[in-house]
C-alpha cells in the first residue's frame, strides 16, 4: 500500500512539475525559460526536476513515450483478417472522428505548435522520435511477420505506415497552428485518410494479415 502511494505521489510530482514548465514555455517561449527558473516555480530542486526529466526538452515533450510505441501498439492489436496498415487506418480514424487531443484536435494547440516552431532543439527531438516511431515500427513487423534478417519489407512498409501517420498528424498541426476550430480540421484530416488510402498499393495494404487470434 505504502508502496502504492510512493509511486502515486512521484507521478503526480512529475505531472504537476511538467505542467509548471509547459505553461512558462507557452507563455514566455522554450528558450527564454531556464530549468532553474522552472524548478522555483514548480517548488522544487533544479535536481528534483533533473530526476523526473533528464533534459529541459523532456519536460515539453513529456508524453513521448506513449508516441513511440503506438503505431506500434496498434499493429500488435490488429484484429483477425486485418493487416498491419488497415489497423493503423483504423485506429488514426477513430482518433481523428473521436477529435481527440491526441492527435492535436484541441484548442490552444496553435500555442504549443509555436513554441516548437520557435525552439530548433524541440524540432530536433522530434525529429528524433520520429526516427524511433519507424524503428520501433519496423521491429515489431519483423516480429509480428517472422522476416527474415535481411528482408527489406518490414523497413519498406514501416516507412509507407510512419508516412500515412505523419502526413495526417502533420496537417493537423499545420492546420490548427493556423488556429482552425477542432471539428473542421477533423473532417478534413478524414478526407485526407482517404486519399491516402487510395494511394497505398495492395502489397502494402495487405502486409502482415493476421491470421489468428
Amino acid at each position: 500500500m505504502a508502496e502504492g502511494l510512493r509511486e502515486r505521489k512521484k507521478r503526480q510530482t512529475r505531472q504537476y512539475i511538467s505542467d509548471v514548465a509547459t505553461g512558462l514555455f507557452i507563455e514566455r517561449g522554450f528558450d527564454a525559460v531556464t530549468v532553474a527558473e522552472i524548478a522555483e516555480a514548480a517548488n522544487v530542486s533544479v535536481n528534483t526536476v533533473y530526476n523526473y526529466f533528464p533534459a529541459k526538452e523532456d519536460l515539453f515533450l513529456d508524453r513521448s513515450k506513449g508516441i513511440v510505441d503506438r503505431l506500434s501498439r496498434w499493429v500488435r492489436g490488429r484484429d483477425v483478417g486485418e493487416s498491419a496498415a488497415a489497423a493503423v487506418l483504423r485506429e488514426l480514424r477513430a482518433e481523428v472522428e473521436a477529435v481527440s487531443p491526441r492527435v492535436g484536435l484541441l484548442a490552444g494547440y496553435d500555442r504549443f505548435m509555436r513554441v516548437v516552431q520557435d525552439a530548433p532543439t524541440l524540432r530536433s527531438r522530434l525529429w528524433s522520435i520520429q526516427q524511433e516511431v519507424q524503428e520501433n515500427l519496423e521491429a515489431t513487423l519483423r516480429e509480428e511477420t517472422g522476416a527474415a534478417p535481411g528482408d527489406p519489407l518490414p523497413a519498406l512498409i514501416a516507412g509507407q505506415i510512419n508516412w500515412l501517420h505523419q502526413t495526417v498528424i502533420g496537417s493537423i498541426g499545420r492546420e490548427m497552428a493556423a488556429g482552425r476550430k477542432p471539428d473542421e480540421v477533423s473532417r478534413e484530416a478524414l478526407a485526407l485518410l482517404d486519399d491516402i488510402e487510395e494511394l497505398l498499393s495492395d502489397k502494402v495494404l495487405n502486409y502482415a494479415v493476421r491470421d489468428h487470434s
